[in-house]
């Protein structure tokens, strides 16, 4: 039986945080991108929120144990997260912050429907299919409209939606039975140690490690370390434990939005009609796919 309760207002307030957060967060995965090779950057950042996360767990008392029967979880887990930002990375390395958004925002999607058939309760209405099909429909023509660029536009696009299926993947081994009572920390950690160790082993096989390295790409290193691998993470993880996967994906029809006009306010990146378009229908497709009976309406937290 699923024990997770229904979205609140604390949680909606917090995942409309962390949309915005990660919208951000590939603003500076692109800027950082000029000065170091972006599967390199990945495992830097894995290897730091490591060594924060430790560090947090050895201040608030948390032992590194490893749970009985969660190895094959564990492993799932920081592979897919390895995986994800590989590819996450490479996108952004290769087209733009708002074209990655329409595409990699898509996840709910992917988690909605794999969830109709792993997870109990969570099964797909004919609503969630019309939304589904929409939102399909709008990375379609993402991937038709792509920009002058020709193949590596293509290959971009194809990243951000690899990453995309990588990120539901995490979500769906958060959820596995070896990972049941495990601490949002230890499923952190699973991810940041194997990535660490995946990310810069394979790292040479993608070009020189270093680029044009400027103070300004340290900082934005700092950034995701501290900010997003570690706390933002740490607390999806959290929420993810607390609340029903289907209502914490609803909140991901915000995240293309929040991308796109990032990419546009801070990068300059045109949308275009057909971009937009195929934003319109992602944000469609996600909102009706994780409509909840009687419409979204939140729960205060209880006392």
């Amino acid at each position: 039986m699923d024990e997770r309760r229904n979205m609140d207002a604390f949680g909606a307030a917090w995942l409309i945080g962390f949309s915005l957060l990660l919208a951000f967060n590939q603003v500076v995965i692109k800027v950082t991108n000029d000065g170091l090779q972006p599967v390199f950057a990945a495992g830097i950042r894995s290897l730091g929120a490591t060594l924060c996360l430790l560090a947090w767990m050895r201040w608030r008392g948390i032992a590194v144990q490893i749970a009985p029967g969660s190895v094959r979880a564990g492993l799932a887990l920081g592979m897919f997260f390895s995986l994800e930002f590989v590819f996450l990375f490479t996108a952004l390395d290769l087209t733009t912050v708002t074209r990655t958004s329409v595409i990699f925002y898509t996840m709910p999607v992917w988690l909605t429907l794999a969830a109709h058939f792993l997870l109990p309760g969570e099964r797909l209405s004919r609503l969630k299919l019309a939304g589904l099909a929409l939102a399909f429909a709008g990375v379609v023509l993402a991937l038709s409209s792509r920009a002058p660029g020709g193949e590596s536009s293509l290959v971009g696009d194809l990243c951000a939606l690899a990453a995309a299926l990588c990120w539901a993947g995490i979500a769906l081994a958060a959820r596995a039975r070896g990972m049941q009572g495990v601490r949002p920390e230890m499923q952190l950690l699973w991810q940041t140690v194997i990535s660490a160790v995946v990310l810069l082993v394979a790292a040479p096989a993608f070009g020189p490690l270093l680029r044009a390295l400027a103070p300004i790409h340290v900082i934005g290193m700092g950034f995701q370390i501290v900010v997003v691998a570690t706390a933002g993470f740490l607390m999806w993880l959290w929420l993810l434990g607390q609340y029903r996967a289907g209502q914490v994906a609803a909140f991901g029809f915000l995240a293309p939005v929040f991308g796109a006009f990032m990419g546009w306010a801070l990068l300059d990146e045109p949308l275009g009609l057909p971009l937009f378009a195929a934003l319109a229908l992602v944000v469609c497709g996600l909102a009706l796919i994780n409509r909840p009976a009687g419409g979204f309406r939140f729960r205060r937290k209880s006392a």
